[in-house]
């Protein structure tokens, strides 16, 4: 395949991103559980980890069985794929298919079979209310959750502003559409789905886009960085929810495997997701509406920006809120010990903090609603369903 972009590009951690898993919220340090043990429990047999069948599903699930595999050497993991409703659409653009689960459902199917243990996701995949007796028990280090541009051969070394009036640039995110139709008026945006291999295989074998915009997250995972021409900021696209991040869904009632896999959380990663998620749950927004977010945590500050935008970018709200998260963990064994925060439960992160996170969502998007984000965010839906 020809490459195209700089060639130098680095993804590097956005700014606040997560420490690693040694990582410490208000002078907590997360820790390992024991191993999982029984006659009956998975110590004695195979811990079957269910995802999609994509190459990034597969590559996003390997590195967290790896992850698993380095902490409990003497388990034994088998991997179980399958396709989902999301991977046998491909001639629909996901706004347009009004399924909340697309790349979901038919894996916690096979959750609630017990036909496997745990779940690899890409959090921005799962909805922020989760079905009953599931729960996300953990959430992996953030990768670079900005956009990418990646450039048709032939515009090699361009950005989205120095390409020709009327360009055509493919997404299939309203998301990333709305923003940049703003920012970047002279273009123009056009539906491309599938995964990655074939949305960069449309792109460099035809002439139908001058580029492409996807998650630099998944393009850094593929291997495929040198394809990355331009990076897109937050003051030029703000990203998805939970984008860059990957989820291991659970039993809520399996302790031993919400035990085994908590040590994945990413503490930081933990806090800025939880935000992100209640901002959109409390907007009731989806795929089918524009919702977009920033989040940064430094010194014990997690910043939020928020957004919400019509269809054309031209109607927007944006706004900024900010918590202290700096708490100590404290004992909160109990009743409450499996409390979840928009779907997620962990224990190993202070649930101050958790609750001070979860809360600057749901005010940060009770703000926008209080200054008309409802009507933009409605305005959009009809749009959307009558394209």
């Amino acid at each position: 395949m020809e490459r195209c972009g700089t060639g130098a590009v680095a993804v590097m951690a956005a700014p606040g991103a997560a420490a690693g898993n040694g990582a410490q919220v208000g002078g907590a340090a997360l820790t390992r559980p024991p191993p999982p043990q029984g006659e009956n429990g998975v110590g004695s047999r195979a811990v079957r980890v269910g995802t999609r069948r994509s190459q990034l599903a597969r590559i996003q699930t390997d590195s967290v069985v790896e992850m698993l595999r380095e902490l409990y050497p003497d388990l034994h993991f088998e991997i179980v794929a399958m396709s989902t409703t999301g991977d046998k659409i491909l001639d629909t653009a996901l706004s347009k298919i009004g399924e909340k689960s697309l790349f979901t459902k038919e894996l916690e199917n096979a959750l609630e079979r017990n036909e496997v243990d745990l779940v690899v996701h890409s959090l921005k995949d799962l909805p922020t209310s989760l079905p009953p007796g599931f729960t996300i028990g953990a959430v992996c280090k953030r990768e670079n959750p900005l956009d990418a541009v990646v450039f048709h051969p032939k515009n090699c070394g361009k950005t989205l502003s120095l390409l020709p009036e009327k360009s055509v640039i493919g997404t299939s995110s309203l998301r990333r559409a709305a923003q940049l139709k703003k920012k970047f008026p002279h273009l123009e945006f056009r539906d491309i789905r599938g995964n990655l291999n074939t949305r960069l295989k449309k792109l460099d074998e035809k002439e139908d886009f001058s580029a492409i915009i996807l998650a630099a997250a998944g393009l850094r995972r593929m291997g495929w960085e040198n394809r990355i021409g331009q990076l897109l900021s937050p003051e030029d696209c703000l990203y998805a929810v939970g984008q860059g991040a990957l989820a291991v869904e659970v039993r809520a009632k399996d302790q031993e495997i919400l035990n085994m896999v908590s040590a994945l959380h990413d503490a930081d990663t933990v806090l800025r997701c939880i935000a992100e998620r209640a901002f959109m749950k409390r907007l009731e927004g989806g795929c089918s509406v524009p919702v977009a977010v920033n989040t940064v945590l430094k010194d014990g500050q997690l910043y939020l920006t928020g957004a919400v935008y019509s269809l054309d970018g031209s109607d927007s709200l944006k706004e900024t809120m900010q918590t202290s998260v700096h708490y100590p963990q404290q004992n909160e064994d109990g009743p409450n010990d499996d409390v979840q925060h928009v779907g997620i439960t962990a224990k190993n992160v202070p649930g101050q903090a958790q609750e001070a996170a979860e809360n600057l969502g749901v005010e940060l998007a009770s703000l926008l609603l209080s200054k008309g984000a409802k009507h933009i965010l409605s305005v959009a839906r009809q749009l959307n369903d009558a394209r």
